[in-house]
C-alpha cells in the first residue's frame, strides 16, 4: 500500500485518516442503545437546511434522509443565497438547520440572523461550541470532529453528514417510525471506512490515469448526486482543474456535449443503478466513449474501464465511503501535480 513516510504526511491525509476514530466517538457520545441524545425541538413539519462549500453538500445529502427516512419535507439552500431572499419561508412547523465547520461562516451566520428575524426555530450544526452561531442559534450539535487544519474539508464533513443523520433518525423515532436497522448499520460505519481507506493502493495507480484528461466530468442520481458535487469541489480545492458534476438524467441535455473533447466521465453509486442510468451510461460510452470510472456499485451491464466496488451492503454507509474515497482521489491527484494541498492557492477558511 502507498503511504508517505509519516513526517512527510500533510494535514489533509492525517484528517483523512483520522475519521474512524472520529466517526466512532460521535456514534459514542450521541447514541445509546438505539436512543439518540439530541436536544430538538419537536413538532416539525419541514426542515430547510442552509450552508456554504462542503457543507451544503452535506446539506442537500440530508435533505433527501429528511425525505426518505423521516417523511419531512426537507430543502438544502446556499447561504449566500439565502441572504439574496427578499422574503424566506416561514411558518410554526419549519426548522432551519445551519451548517458550518468553524461556526464563524460569515454569510451562513448572517442566515441564520435573517431566520431569526421571523422568529423562526434555529439548529445549528457546527465543530465550535465557543463560535459564534452556537450562541445565536436556539439549538446546537456539536460534530465533534476536533480542529480541521487543512483547507479542503474531510474530516469535519463526514462528521456532519453522521450528525445530519442521527438528526434525521431522531425526527423519524419522534414520528414512531422504527429507524433500528439503520442504527445498526451505523455502528458499523467506522470499521467501513477503516476497509475504504485500504482502497488507497488503487485510488494512487487510478489517479495517473484520471489526470491524463483535461476534462472530468462527475455523474449521479438521487441522492447520490450530493456525493458527486463533493467530488468535484475536493479535486477542485486540490487540483484547480475545471471538474463539474451533473445529475446523470440532466446531463443527457445538452450537458453531455462536453464529452466531444477528450475526456474521463465518473459515475458514484451507492445502490443498484435503475433501468434510466444504465441505459444513459451506456449510450454515452456507445457514442462519446469517455474513460468511464464506476465507483461505489460493481455493474457487469455497463462497459466501464475502471470499477471501483465498495463491499458495503448499506447504501447510507457506502455514501460515506464514497466521500472517504473522494478525499483520496484529490489527494493524490494533488500530490502528482506537487500542488500544497492543505493551502490551495487562493483559498482560505471562509469566516469573513
Amino acid at each position: 500500500m502507498f503511504f508517505r513516510k509519516k513526517k512527510d504526511k500533510t494535514f489533509m491525509e492525517r484528517e483523512i485518516y483520522a475519521q474512524p476514530k472520529i466517526l466512532n466517538d460521535i456514534l459514542e457520545c450521541y447514541v445509546s442503545g438505539d436512543e439518540i441524545k439530541f436536544d430538538i425541538p419537536t413538532g416539525i413539519e419541514k426542515v430547510i437546511l442552509v450552508a456554504s462549500g462542503s457543507s451544503y453538500n452535506c446539506a442537500r445529502f440530508s435533505a433527501d434522509l429528511f425525505d426518505k427516512i423521516a417523511n419531512i419535507e426537507a430543502s438544502a439552500v446556499y447561504s449566500s443565497e439565502f441572504l439574496l431572499k427578499s422574503i424566506i419561508p416561514h411558518s410554526e412547523n419549519l426548522l432551519y438547520i445551519f451548517i458550518t465547520q468553524s461556526g464563524e461562516t460569515s454569510d451562513t451566520n448572517k442566515a441564520l440572523m435573517k431566520a431569526k428575524e421571523y422568529n423562526l426555530k434555529t439548529l445549528c450544526i457546527t465543530n465550535s461550541e465557543n463560535s459564534s452561531i452556537w450562541k445565536l442559534a436556539d439549538y446546537q450539535i456539536n460534530c465533534h470532529a476536533g480542529e480541521e487544519k487543512s483547507i479542503a474539508a474531510t474530516k469535519s464533513l463526514t462528521a456532519q453528514m453522521l450528525c445530519t443523520t442521527l438528526l434525521v433518525l431522531k425526527y423519524a423515532q419522534l414520528k414512531n417510525i422504527d429507524v433500528s436497522f439503520y442504527i445498526k448499520e451505523l455502528k458499523t460505519l467506522p470499521y467501513a471506512i477503516e476497509n475504504t481507506l485500504a482502497l488507497r493502493h488503487n485510488i494512487h495507480r487510478f489517479t495517473k490515469i484520471l489526470l491524463t484528461y483535461q476534462n472530468i466530468v462527475i455523474t449521479a442520481d438521487g441522492i447520490a448526486y450530493a456525493l458527486a458535487r463533493e467530488t468535484a469541489l475536493k479535486m477542485k480545492e486540490t487540483t484547480y482543474l475545471n471538474i463539474n458534476s451533473y445529475i446523470l438524467g440532466e446531463f443527457m441535455h445538452g450537458h453531455v456535449a462536453v464529452l466531444n473533447t477528450k475526456s474521463a466521465l465518473l459515475y458514484i453509486a451507492t445502490s443498484d443503478l435503475n433501468y434510466t442510468s444504465t441505459k444513459n451510461l451506456n449510450k454515452i460510452k456507445k457514442e462519446y466513449k469517455p474513460f468511464l470510472f464506476l465507483i461505489g456499485n460493481v455493474n457487469d451491464k455497463i462497459n466501464a474501464n475502471v470499477n471501483i466496488n465498495v463491499s458495503i451492503e448499506s447504501p447510507l454507509v457506502k455514501s460515506f465511503a464514497v466521500v472517504v474515497i473522494s478525499q483520496m482521489f484529490a489527494l493524490e491527484m494533488a500530490q502528482r501535480l506537487k500542488h500544497n494541498v492543505d493551502k490551495p492557492h487562493g483559498l482560505e477558511k471562509v469566516v469573513q
